[in-house]
């Protein structure tokens, strides 16, 4: 994993086409900005992690179908 500091408005970039910046740092939380390409899937981790659990439960679902 490769660590960062950054302070309020400065950003990184990945890949030459997704660009984070910090938007705004309040005690323990920041607020963060992303610019990625349309096809570039964005998500929080919960999120994601909720996404491939329900992708999981429905192809086994549909494998007890055929």
């Amino acid at each position: 994993m490769l660590v960062l500091g950054r302070k309020r408005g400065e950003s990184i970039i990945i890949n030459s086409d997704i660009t984070i910046t910090v938007i705004d740092i309040r005690g323990d939380k920041i607020r963060i900005g992303i610019q990625a390409p349309e096809n570039v899937p964005v998500d929080r981790l919960e999120v994601h992690e909720a996404k491939k659990r329900e992708a999981a439960n429905a192809k086994t679902w549909n494998a007890q179908d055929s």
